[in-house]
């Protein structure tokens, strides 16, 4: 860095996140400012960038900083003409006809696209239209919550590798074209190791996805549930969390592979309209040594 830029890091004191000020993200960024955006993304998890003024180039352009753009299958409708980078997430249906996803319900804890065996490393979300309340997006530092696992609880999964169900999404409905299964043990989706090795940092942190239709493979199904019962009592206490309330012209920016994520329900006559984009997954995830 010359010392040049304007940005300002400006870490919030919680668990994880950090406010990013001094940048117009609309504006094409020099590659020491987006160097140093990607040093504090790997320090803070989560970044808020505030006050932005984006329309789907802008967005595409700055996450392309980070990686390549996944496109997910299945949701083409909802992604803006031209820009198939981006997904509508919203509950705004217009003629009747729904113009995003995710509609207005709680959204329990999870990690994007898990389920698939290279998940995205990060996602972005901007905030075109918020409810004035509800819809909070909170945010899980899974480095602290596999610091802080009592040693019998980490000794239990250590090794271990947990199935990630890809027939449900994270509001708990069967995708289309699955079919519900009779046993835990027989959910589709990919199989990652619970303690993984962050490929930029080389730290070790918990990885579960989400809890609906998880298993531990090789685990009895009712000791297996028993274990994920105390990792998510552990990791959904408050002081390993940060919670957002959104802002119209907010872009938040997590990492996927050491956070997982939840929103609140809003309510359904509100308007809520988010664009998101999505780093492509290039690598499985590797346990930790």
């Amino acid at each position: 860095m010359t010392g040049q830029t304007p940005l300002e890091i400006r870490p919030f004191g919680t668990a994880l996140g950090a406010e990013i000020r001094g940048v117009d993200l609309s504006a094409p960024q020099p590659t020491a400012v987006t160097e140093k955006i990607h040093a504090a993304w790997l320090d803070n998890l989560v970044l808020v960038f505030r006050n932005q003024s984006l329309n789907d180039d802008d967005l595409v352009k700055f996450s392309r900083h980070f990686g390549d753009l996944d496109m997910v299958p299945g949701w083409e409708p909802f992604s803006p003409e031209g820009h198939p980078e981006v997904l509508v997430v919203s509950n705004v249906q217009e003629d009747g006809t729904a113009i995003g996803v995710l509609g207005d319900g709680e959204a329990s804890w999870h990690t994007d696209m898990a389920y698939i065996p290279k998940p995205p490393p990060a996602s972005l979300l901007y905030s075109l239209e918020v409810p004035e309340t509800g819809g909070d997006t909170s945010f899980m530092n899974m480095y602290a919550a596999l610091n802080t696992l009592p040693d019998d609880l980490r000794q239990a999964i250590n090794g271990k590798t947990l199935n990630h169900d890809s027939s449900h999404d994270s509001g708990g409905n069967l995708r289309p074209n699955h079919d519900m299964f009779t046993s835990l043990s027989e959910a589709p989706g990919a199989r990652h190791p619970i303690i993984r090795t962050h490929p930029e940092t080389g730290k070790s942190a918990l990885f579960l996805g989400r809890r609906l239709h998880t298993w531990i493979v090789g685990e009895d199904v009712a000791q297996s549930d028993a274990l994920l019962d105390r990792l998510w009592e552990h990791c959904t206490s408050e002081d390993l969390t940060y919670r957002h309330h959104w802002q119209k012209g907010d872009l938040l920016m997590w990492d996927n592979r050491v956070t997982m994520h939840r929103r609140e329900h809003f309510d359904a006559g509100a308007r809520r309209v988010m664009h998101r984009t999505q780093l492509k997954g290039n690598q499985g995830v590797e346990a930790a040594a």
